[in-house]
């Protein structure tokens, strides 16, 4: 299985990201022709690519000129677009199955951090800064390169949060700012590092999208690294997305995940179930309870959880600090897992994402809750109607 490990510790963009992946091999004669299967005016954008020193390191650095541009400053206000009109763009465009689900997958991140930043339907968001020409570029040329490189899983390293203040076409907001805040639940992020947006709505929503948060790099077999240099520098660090191709070792089809549980006998059902919501936010792969009849004859709950070992003391700290246990048990354990991939379907009700495995395809639950409480169907006529239509386009 072919594997690429984003070290973002500096940061992350969409442009840093194509840079990366052009570090790594991809022509940029490939990207420019497959981008032109968008049916964008022939003269909307020219792509070049040169290599940068920042902060004692070189890297690549990729830059979208525009029409009437000057130098490289890569934000045009003037070219908005809507998530419907991106989307329908990319799903009539001649770009390969792959490209445009991944392409796809990102921009429904995007739309929905946007949407509920934003409080507007999503449909209905427009894309300011990530609407723009160029950064449309940037994440369908992610998808270009990752489908190039043969890509079958992404992992990323903890990304800073940044500081201070950021301006966008909504005005002047902290960093991050909100739609990047609510791409980054689920990401591992940290501190360690100056003022500035060192993450972009465009990098957060390729990681979303993509990538799987690790605390350590994964046991990889290592083939190619490719530097990513963003357009700005930075005092404390170089401004460098690192990109490590390569291989998952044979004995990487068995994961090392941990099973916390604990018994509880004076929680309420709220206290319980607010629990569970805060572990799955966190980055729990699985939480539920389970009845139990504990000692002096009262009736309990087992709650219990599974994670990956680097998120052991975040899980306990949740659990001590929501249900007041004074104890916590751990059992490491392995688990082989079924290769699966996401698709984007365009139905007659809405986007909506498949998981695909070898046992078949399945609607994702969150998308088919979505369309039915917009559209006021009973959940379970929604998941008939997508399953449906999903089939018969195969």
């Amino acid at each position: 299985m072919r594997i690429l490990y984003f070290d973002a510790t500096a940061g992350i963009a969409g442009d840093m990201t194509v840079a990366v992946l052009l570090d790594l091999g991809v022509p940029l004669t490939h990207l420019n022709n497959e981008l032109g299967r968008l049916g964008l005016p022939h003269e909307a954008f020219v792509l070049s690519d040169e290599q940068v020193q920042r902060g004692g390191m070189t890297g690549r650095h990729f830059v979208v000129h525009l029409p009437h541009q000057h130098g490289h400053h890569r934000h045009d206000h003037h070219d908005h677009r809507s998530y419907a009109d991106i989307r329908q763009m990319i799903a009539a465009s001649s770009l390969a199955g792959r490209v445009k689900d991944l392409s796809q997958q990102i921009f429904m991140q995007l739309a929905e951090a946007e949407a509920k930043a934003h409080q507007v339907a999503v449909d209905q968001v427009q894309f300011h800064e990530v609407g723009a020409v160029d950064s449309i570029v940037d994440i369908v040329g992610t998808a270009i390169g990752l489908d190039w490189l043969k890509v079958d899983r992404v992992y990323c390293s903890a990304v800073p949060l940044g500081g201070g203040f950021v301006q966008t076409a909504h005005g002047r907001l902290p960093v991050p700012a909100p739609a990047t805040a609510e791409l980054l639940k689920g990401l591992a992020v940290h501190a360690d590092c100056g003022a500035g947006e060192r993450v972009t709505p465009t990098g957060a929503a390729i990681l979303a999208a993509l990538a799987e948060p690790v605390t350590n790099m994964p046991h990889m077999i290592i083939s190619q690294v490719g530097h990513g240099a963003g357009s700005r520098e930075f005092a404390d660090v170089p401004n460098i997305l690192r990109g490590f191709l390569g291989e998952l070792p044979e004995q990487a089809d068995h994961e090392t995940i941990l099973e916390l549980s604990c018994n509880l006998d004076d929680v309420t059902p709220e206290q319980l179930g607010y629990t569970m919501e805060q572990l799955f936010a966190a980055g729990a792969l699985d939480v539920w309870h389970t009845p139990i009849q504990m000692k002096k004859q009262r009736p309990g709950q087992m709650l219990s959880l599974l994670c990956r070992p680097e998120q052991k003391d975040r899980m306990v700290q949740l659990v001590m600090k929501e249900t007041g246990t004074l104890g916590v048990r751990l059992q490491q354990m392995q688990r082989l897992v079924q290769q699966r991939r996401i698709e984007v379907c365009q139905t007659s009700l809405g986007t909506v994402r498949f998981k695909i495995s070898q046992q078949g395809s399945k609607p994702e639950y969150e998308d088919c809750c979505r369309i039915a409480r917009e559209r006021g169907l009973a959940l379970r006529k929604v998941q008939q109607i997508v399953r449906r239509e999903y089939c018969h386009e195969r």
